[in-house]
């Protein structure tokens, strides 16, 4: 599946993972979310609702680009920078273009839709 996400005037491209989570979120879009930024390495926003961690692996280690959800919290993540391995962390999918939209500490709202 392709994602269309609207960052101000500034637009990206993603695509999701054929994994159930990632199944489960796109059931949510479209949505407007703003993200906020976390240790100066992603953003995050809280979901309306949690998704489903069936068939997910335990953790992940996230590269630049990675949408994630982070099931102990119930929210998206984005990651700008790496990140090492954390427990509980789910790989969505990955931005495949306007990921410089995301490179700042300042607070982001975007739209996410299916493309």
């Amino acid at each position: 599946m392709k994602l269309r996400i609207q960052v101000g005037d500034k637009l990206a491209e993603a695509v999701l993972h054929d994994n159930p989570t990632s199944q489960d979120f796109a059931a949510l879009l479209p949505l407007t979310l703003t993200l906020r930024d976390y240790n100066n390495t992603e953003k995050v926003s809280d979901l309306n609702k949690r998704l489903t961690i069936q068939s997910a692996p335990n953790g992940y280690a996230a590269f630049v680009g990675d949408l994630t959800y982070y099931a102990p919290w119930g929210n998206l993540a984005l990651f700008y920078k790496n990140f090492t391995y954390a427990t509980g962390l789910i790989s969505l999918g990955k931005i495949t273009s306007g990921m410089e939209a995301f490179n700042t500490k300042e607070t982001v709202i975007v739209k996410i839709e299916l493309e």
